[in-house]
């Protein structure tokens, strides 16, 4: 039996630079738009998804590492910070992505705590497959805003 997995799905350009994504689940289509002068804003752009998917895997990645010891995180607010740069060839770039994840539970109430924050990263396959393009910075805060990682 492969690991290999695989899944497809389809862009439909609707107007200038907006494409309708379908995905190939039973969810409404998403439309994606560069920002002006090229497109209208509409929706996010390829940047921002990406951000965006880097951000919710370590987010679903911290949680699921938490409940696997029983921790009840509460809700999870998270904040990402793309960084974008031009390379040699003056090409625009996403140079970094910086992710702050808060957790509304006290420290002190989290079961095995360092492990949690020692491993979630490395199980994110979205932030594992980029990084090797650009940083990934994460930092990790409780309800108190109290700094448990980064």
């Amino acid at each position: 039996m492969s690991d290999t997995q695989q899944f497809s799905f389809t862009l439909e350009q609707q107007e200038d630079f907006a494409f309708l994504i379908r995905f190939d689940q039973d969810i409404p289509p998403l439309l994606s738009d560069e920002p002006p002068p090229l497109g209208k804003d509409a929706g996010p752009n390829p940047s921002r998804l990406l951000a965006a998917s880097v951000a919710n895997c370590l987010s679903a990645s911290l949680l699921f590492a938490l409940r696997k010891f029983k921790n009840n995180p509460g809700p999870i607010t998270t904040v990402v910070t793309a960084h974008l740069d031009r390379n040699e060839a003056k090409r625009l770039r996403v140079g970094s992505v910086d992710v702050m994840i808060q957790v509304d539970a006290p420290a002190d109430s989290l079961e095995h705590l360092d492990r949690v924050l020692d491993q979630f990263e490395d199980f994110c396959v979205v932030t594992q497959s980029v990084r090797s393009g650009f940083p990934v910075n994460v930092s990790v805060r409780d309800a108190a805003g109290k700094v448990l990682k980064g």
